[in-house]
């Protein structure tokens, strides 16, 4: 087989409808638009969700603002879980640098708070914004401490 070989599939190329082209061919005088009317005229047409002079239905649904509302000076924490702590040695000092260094956050200036999913086995030095109660125990119970950085807004 070569390139000049190559034919697309039987029918999978359609040729397009002239239309406008006399009444023998098929599609002549008003070309498939009808008698009168906004959809004959050019540029005529509705526009999207046009419903002839009903209430638009996006329109006649209840008008929904979000539950509740959203505080301006919200604190966003990155999370971190004591599981994923496993590839630091023991000793180590654990603070938002480090964990940019580990690829665990993303920003080391914004806030970080510790979750207590996974488990820790050597002896870390945790320094961290906020802290779970059950990442506590576990960091303390491997022979950690933990320390509380405090945020700029006096978190």
């Amino acid at each position: 087989m070569k390139l000049h070989d190559l034919k697309p599939n039987q029918g999978s190329k359609k040729s397009r409808k002239r239309v406008g082209r006399g009444i023998a061919a098929g599609q002549g005088k008003t070309a498939g638009r009808g008698m009168k009317g906004q959809g004959a005229r050019a540029g005529g047409g509705t526009r999207l969700y046009h419903q002839g002079g009903n209430l638009p239905f996006f329109r006649r649904l209840p008008f929904v603002r979000g539950k509740g509302f959203t505080p301006i000076n919200r604190v966003e924490y990155d999370e971190v879980n004591v599981g994923q702590l496993r590839n630091f040695a023991a000793g180590e000092t654990v603070n938002p640098e480090t964990l940019k260094e580990a690829r665990l956050v993303k920003d080391p200036t914004s806030p970080v708070v510790l979750l207590g999913e996974g488990e820790v086995d050597v002896a870390l030095n945790v320094s961290v914004h906020r802290i779970s109660k059950g990442a506590r125990t576990k960091i303390e119970a491997a022979g950690g401490s933990v320390e509380i950085i405090s945020n700029q807004d006096g978190e």
